[in-house]
């Protein structure tokens, strides 16, 4: 949840916002229709501490011009289906990361299940049609440590599950330091329901890890992993690498190398930071659905980097004055794919840029690119400034991506300051 310096009652902390904006979606190249809305966005979230926290609050367009004559007033697309109300919660947070059970429900942005070997960096809001509120479930029952996962909690879309188990504590008992050995059994089932249907796949895979060297604040890890689709013969992947993980108080980072090898269709990270897009029209020439498009037998190296860093500990989460997140996979048949984004708040918080950038297929016909860009600017104590800007991929009925571009304008007030 995005929490700036809040009012605290006691241990609770809140937050009241109000954003009104003009958004502009326009066609790029032939097709596609000319819109433009006011967007009216409220906002409230309230932290509880490490143990609760909500975000409820949902963009509303009324339209200014375009769209045809049986166009409404509002945007119907933002609201046509069960899995679209989702986006009013934002993010509601259950119990800590070292709670015995833990929820987090909300807008899913580049998320990855555990090991990330079936699901990695993947957000479920890419189709600008499709707003779905996705969650996932931890728990820890002694040595066993599980996470499930659904997409949209109301639609019959992409849900799974990872459990982990400490090997040391199995054999040893409770471990000085527990996670150091463990192994862990994933598998992942897309529904093909919601916002449109896509068939059906299911992926499953086998992860084994060892924590090889430790110091304060810093260890080294290596892991391996196979992976596979079930009832479908030949269709399976191997994995090894080595990653590292360093946290100070001002310092988050995780870096990650991976070698990894691709047969009969299957490839690690399927669910990825394009998959909503994919699920409808695959990355390449083919005109085809991920599910149904052939994945090339070959080889990869993968590589992942997030870095935030802070200044200072503020009420309530901690606020980066950067974050940096990226990751890059290059095949050997040709074919670069990369995603990431890069945040940045200055001049003492009073202003914020991002930018990401969704690449795949790169140096293959039929590549994909999204890029976007935001920027908030605080200019009179409670007041702001906002901009918005980027390119867009609306899925069509026939499964056929319509490029568009979109940019937005406005103004807002908050009881941050």
């Amino acid at each position: 949840m995005d929490l700036e310096p809040p009012t605290a009652v006691e241990d609770w902390h809140f937050l009241t916002r109000f954003d009104v904006s003009t958004l502009a979606l326009l066609p790029r190249g032939d097709g596609g229709a000319r819109e433009g809305f006011v967007q009216v966005a409220p906002t409230l979230m309230l932290d509880g501490g490490a143990e609760f926290g909500v975000n409820l609050g949902a963009p509303v367009r009324l339209r200014l011009w375009g769209g045809g004559r049986s166009a409404g007033v509002i945007r119907r697309e933002d609201w046509d289906s069960l899995s679209d109300w989702g986006q009013v919660v934002r993010a509601l947070k259950l119990g800590s990361n070292e709670a015995p059970l833990a929820l987090w429900l909300g807008a899913l942005e580049r998320y990855s299940l555990l090991s990330g070997h079936l699901v990695r960096r993947y957000s479920n809001r890419v189709n600008p049609d499709y707003h779905p509120a996705g969650g996932f479930l931890t728990g820890t029952i002694g040595p066993v440590y599980v996470e499930a996962f659904a997409s949209d909690i109301l639609g019959a879309r992409l849900f799974g599950a990872e459990a982990e188990v400490d090997l040391e504590y199995v054999l040893f008992g409770p471990p000085a330091q527990a996670g150091r050995y463990s192994l862990a059994v994933s598998a992942v089932h897309e529904g093909g329901k919601g916002e449109g249907t896509s068939s059906e796949s299911t992926l499953t895979h086998l992860d084994g890890t060892a924590v090889v060297w430790t110091r304060p604040g810093l260890e080294l890890h290596l892991l391996a992993g196979w992976g596979g689709r079930p009832r479908t013969s030949g269709a399976w992947g191997v994995v090894a690498g080595v990653g590292a993980d360093a946290e100070t108080p001002g310092l988050n980072a995780r870096l990650r190398l991976e070698a990894r090898r691709q047969h009969g269709g299957f490839r690690q990270g399927a669910f990825g930071p394009d998959y909503e897009l994919a699920r409808f029209r695959a990355v390449g020439a083919s005109g085809q659905s991920l599910a149904e498009a052939s994945f090339p037998e070959g080889s990869s190296l993968y590589a992942e980097v997030d870095v935030g860093w802070d200044a200072e500990r503020l009420v309530g989460r901690v606020q980066r004055h950067l974050a940096f997140s990226c990751s890059l996979e290059v095949f050997s048949w040709g074919r670069v794919d990369t995603d990431g984004r890069l945040a940045l708040q200055l001049f003492e918080r009073n202003l914020e840029l991002a930018t990401s950038v969704l690449a795949m297929g790169l140096g293959r016909p039929g590549a994909r690119y999204l890029v976007s860009g935001d920027l908030r600017w605080r200019f009179a104590g409670r007041m702001y400034a906002l901009g918005q800007g980027g390119t867009l991929l609306f899925p069509e009925a026939d499964g056929a991506l319509r490029p568009g571009i979109y940019a937005s304008l406005g103004v807002g007030v908050d009881n941050a300051r």
